[in-house]
């Protein structure tokens, strides 16, 4: 069962913004055919959240850069290769605790650049075969629990401090691209987990704090759940820029916050079903946690009932996959998809595994629903995976017997203490917090936007974005195949010069911050 692993996707953030534009749009050099990508298919989401960060500046966000920087015909060389060990330890051992008030702030801003670095790297390596060195650097320099308990210092972000900062009449930011930062990271410390969490030995590793993960994932599965209930999908229409172009910048961050909560609660899916995979060596408390205080195998009914990841428009069958919504032919319509696995899989964990068959109350209501899940176990299904024969035949089984409740033995139970030790730190102190970072972190000078332009573009080499894009470049205004980008920032893709003199309007501030942007801190 365990052999079901999903390909991580990813997401990337860039920045633009400007200073004075030159008089006409630069030249077009042609570009030659792109080589066939050799890396992660579903990196398209990573491209929308890229032009969703930089939004906030330039007005319209660049298209991802599918070449080289130095020479477009480098781009028949090989693609990047991943850290040097030296490199990736380095990274692991800078992780470290931050407070939520120091959110956004210049240490919080290295760290996460050195989460995004070890993101990629893991994408990277795992396509190579190399991914156990920092699945090792995790679990050696005990990092799990750090991930684990940033990851939720941000959820708390979103839920306390994010919607103050929506509500101030007179915050008017130069650029949102640091608030959005903030929305990202969540995203970016869940796909690493989701990346690294495949091996026992780093879900060993989170110790104590594999509660508090269960928790986060449990709390974003719930959501997702309930949205789907009450009718609220996440379409591709949510999704178009031209949704996202709203007048108001903080709105717009609060759209591109909720299309990316969506993707969060399918990769907490992906962890929560490796947490699972290893339920003989979890602790008692873990399986408490997934059993009795969250149920989580009706949760889990929940999902196969409605499948968040997949919806009806126009009479078409579209489903979320690889980070982007697409059409299903007729004769795909039954194929089974990855997320459609992990909630089998996780299904198959926490039902047939002995262990949990003892703690698992099988009363009425619970029954019920479990029994709800023989009408979507058909013949076409069971061919797809062949291990749900054993759940035909443990439904068939329980729909005429009723098991023996738990018995409840006097055990000294662990908790989670990451959520409730955040909030009771900063109660009260959540518009406080708000304006401090208003103040310090979320108003930069310009000169401290071109820096930090300077050091995403370093970040997120045009080389690394050749290996994850999935798909040929599409022309900024008519979104057809493009061959030609702005020589200038190298940034943006069109089809042709009428496009460009078109766009340029709109892209001539972003391509003022990107090609100006200072090279180090010594030439500011």
């Amino acid at each position: 069962m365990s052999a079901w692993r999903t390909t991580p996707t990813s997401s990337c953030a860039g920045s633009d913004g400007g200073d004075v534009p030159p008089a006409r749009p630069p030249c077009l050099p042609p570009v030659p055919p792109r080589r066939p990508p050799s890396l992660l298919r579903a990196a398209r989401g990573r491209q929308r959240l890229l032009r969703a960060a930089t939004r906030g500046l330039s007005g319209a966000p660049p298209a991802l850069s599918r070449c080289h920087s130095d020479d477009d015909a480098a781009m028949a060389a090989p693609g990047p290769a991943p850290l040097l060990p030296a490199e990736a330890e380095a990274l692991v051992r800078a992780l470290r605790g931050i407070e939520l008030r120091d959110i956004g702030g210049q240490r919080w801003l290295r760290q996460h650049e050195c989460v995004e670095k070890l993101n990629m790297h893991a994408i990277l390596s795992t396509f190579a075969g190399q991914e156990q060195l920092l699945t090792e650097l995790l679990v050696t320099y005990a990092k799990i629990p750090v991930l684990i308990a940033e990851l939720i210092s941000v959820e708390i972000w979103k839920h306390k401090v994010f919607p103050v900062l929506c509500r101030l009449e007179d915050f008017k930011p130069r650029s949102t691209f640091p608030i959005y930062m903030v929305l990202h990271h969540e995203a970016s410390i869940i796909n690493l987990l989701e990346t690294v969490f495949f091996y026992k030995e780093v879900c060993e590793s989170a110790e104590d704090s594999i509660l508090d993960l269960i928790d986060y994932c449990h709390r974003k599965l719930a959501l997702l759940a309930a949205r789907n209930t009450k009718g609220q999908t996440v379409t591709p229409a949510e999704l178009r820029p031209e949704d996202l172009a709203s007048p108001s910048s903080m709105q717009e961050l609060q759209k591109q916050a909720e299309a990316m909560e969506f993707e969060i609660a399918l990769k907490s899916l992906t962890v929560l079903r490796y947490i699972t995979d290893q339920v003989e060596s979890l602790p008692l408390s873990a399986l408490t946690r997934m059993l009795s205080t969250h149920n989580l195998p009706c949760l889990l009914v929940e999902l196969v009932e409605h499948c968040p990841w997949s919806c009806w428009e126009a009479g078409k069958l579209k489903k979320f996959e690889n980070g982007t919504w697409h059409e299903v032919p007729p004769e795909d319509q039954v194929k089974m998809t990855k997320l459609d696995g992990q909630v089998w899989l996780a299904l198959l964990n926490l039902l047939l595994s002995p262990e949990c068959q003892r703690k698992y109350h099988f009363d009425g209501f619970n029954r019920s629903q479990l029994l709800k899940l023989r009408v979507f176990l058909t013949d076409v299904l069971v061919d797809q995976l062949p291990n749900l024969v054993e759940m035909q035949r443990f439904l068939s089984h329980l729909a005429v017997t009723e098991p023996a409740p738990p018995k409840k033995d006097l055990v000294l139970e662990q908790v989670p203490v990451i959520w409730d030790h955040i909030l009771k730190k900063n109660a009260g102190k959540w518009e406080a917090i708000t304006k401090h970072q208003v103040k310090h972190v979320f108003s930069p000078t310009e000169e401290e936007l071109k820096l930090q332009a300077r050091r995403w573009a370093e970040t997120y080499s045009l080389d690394m974005m050749e290996a994850l894009a999935p798909d040929k470049p599409r022309c900024r205004v008519c979104g057809t195949e493009a061959a030609k980008r702005c020589s200038r920032c190298r940034n943006e893709w069109y089809c042709s010069r009428a496009c460009q003199v078109q766009h340029w309007q709109k892209h001539k501030i972003a391509c003022n911050l990107m090609a100006g942007a200072p090279k180090s801190t010594d030439d500011l």
